[in-house]
């Protein structure tokens, strides 16, 4: 396993991420506790999670996934030996029901953190992030710019930021990052950082793989001159890229088969011509299809931290090996072909 620091931090990450959003839901606290411990074994210091988890959101699990992480810190006392992220939710028919009048200000994001550190049983968060924006803006997939020049809602980012500011002066988060952004928003928290003397946000945790790399558009420049680095979330397209959902078939227990409304990855005739295109290009190299598309985000220099998810030792031990999967001269030249060929299929 290698370890990258984020800049602007005194954080070393391993190269990939335990991501969480299963457990409560998919997963019980056992299983959970088994991923955890199979990825620590494995050099993985890095664990991320969200106030809303599990996913999908619901009233009634809302904040399940961080009570299971804390139970398990709690009962392993490895708390010291990790780096733990975790996020805020803004405001959307996703999360409304976690507070009254949901909003990335003082307010919410002090009771947000407050809730978070009582149920992971912790005194600070290590990396704290605004999980979408709380402006009309492009996330979650969404094409079309909608402009509103009258009568927007909106928490003006400063706010976010002054708040966040006040919560690592405290001591209650150590550091700022910032998920599900656009170029604009992005240039904004380190423009206000840098007029208003506050804390640089140190992450972007966006989604990126090989059916979406729309990061690189405009994104990967800001990542590599500003030197904030990536922390990619679903590097298999919702589990898409092993190919299991090829042909109709929908998995027993897989996240897609219980869930059908995630069609993100899976919804389209282009998504599903591009995916069959890089399973069988794998297999040409002898590579399974998860495990390419893996090692393909671990090869990028903007890339941080790949934030994988598993709901069973099986492929949580799959990807995880993917640190050891090399991406050939010749295969980024063949995924490059694909990538013009199928241009963006799933931003």
């Amino acid at each position: 396993m290698q370890y990258r620091r984020l800049s602007h931090s005194s954080l070393h990450v391993s190269q990939i991420c335990l991501g969480t959003m299963t457990w409560g839901a998919q997963n019980t606290q056992a299983q959970a506790f088994e991923q955890l411990d199979y990825a620590i074994g494995e050099g993985i210091n890095f664990i991320d999670t969200a106030e809303l988890y599990p996913v999908p959101p619901e009233a009634e699990t809302q904040g399940e996934t961080e009570r299971i992480l804390g139970n398990y810190l709690k009962q392993r006392g490895n708390r010291d030996n990790l780096i733990i992220a975790s996020k805020v939710a803004a405001p959307g028919g996703k999360s409304d029901y976690i507070r009254p009048n949901m909003a990335l200000d003082w307010r919410n994001i002090h009771a947000a953190v407050d809730a978070s550190l009582e149920r992971l049983q912790l005194d600070t968060i290590d990396l704290y992030q605004i999980h979408w924006p709380d402006r009309n803006t492009n996330f979650f997939g969404e094409l079309s710019y909608n402009q509103i020049d009258e009568h927007e809602k909106q928490t003006p980012i400063i706010d976010t930021l002054e708040a966040l500011a006040d919560l690592v002066k405290s001591g209650k988060i150590r550091y700022i990052g910032i998920s599900n952004e656009t170029p604009w928003g992005f240039m904004e928290y380190l423009r206000l950082a840098e007029k208003h003397d506050l804390p640089k946000i140190v992450s972007v945790q966006n989604p990126y793989n090989l059916l979406n790399r729309s990061y690189e558009v405009g994104m990967a420049e800001i990542s590599h001159r500003e030197e904030v680095p990536l922390l990619a979330y679903s590097p298999l397209a919702f589990g898409a890229l092993s190919g299991k959902y090829l042909d109709n078939q929908w998995p027993e227990g897989a996240r897609m088969t219980l869930f059908k409304r995630f069609a993100r990855y899976t919804g389209t005739q282009l998504a599903l011509d591009a995916t069959k295109a890089y399973v069988e290009l794998a297999r040409e190299f002898n590579m399974s299809p998860a495990q390419m598309a893996l090692a393909f985000v671990n090869s990028r220099k903007f890339v941080a931290s790949n934030i994988i998810g598993a709901t069973n030792l099986e492929q949580l031990k799959e990807n995880i090996d993917s640190v050891n999967c090399a991406i050939s001269p010749e295969l980024q030249l063949r995924l490059d072909e694909l990538a013009l060929l199928y241009r963006l299929p799933c931003p």
